[in-house]
């Protein structure tokens, strides 16, 4: 992911508690990733999930209509309800604005 972006910009925070059902979950993802990269307004994601499956992902965004549209996709509604029903044990989404960036080196 490229860093420093223009300030302000948001961030999307999920984080999630995956359940032991995997089946299709990768593909999926991996089909949300090539799509939402082709979005306006997408600057970039970074992604975690630990052993016990708690994962968090940060996408990042331009601006709040970018996020809305994203939210409104039709392949991403799909995820999302797969997600609820099969995929995780719960989930929490946070918004935020990010108005200071600093990176190292």
């Amino acid at each position: 992911m490229k860093k420093i972006f223009g300030v302000p910009y948001y961030a999307v925070i999920f984080k999630s508690k995956k359940s032991l059902n995997d089946c299709g979950y990768s593909e999926m993802a991996q089909k949300l990733l090539i799509e939402v990269e082709k979005r306006d307004g997408f600057l970039g994601a970074d992604s975690v999930r630990d052993s016990e499956g708690l994962g968090i992902t940060v996408s990042y965004w331009s601006t709040i209509e970018a996020i809305e549209k994203w939210k409104n996709d039709t392949l991403h509604c799909q995820g999302k309800d797969r997600g609820k029903k099969q995929w995780y044990e719960e989930y929490t989404i946070r918004i935020c604005t990010v108005e200071y960036e600093h990176s190292f080196p």
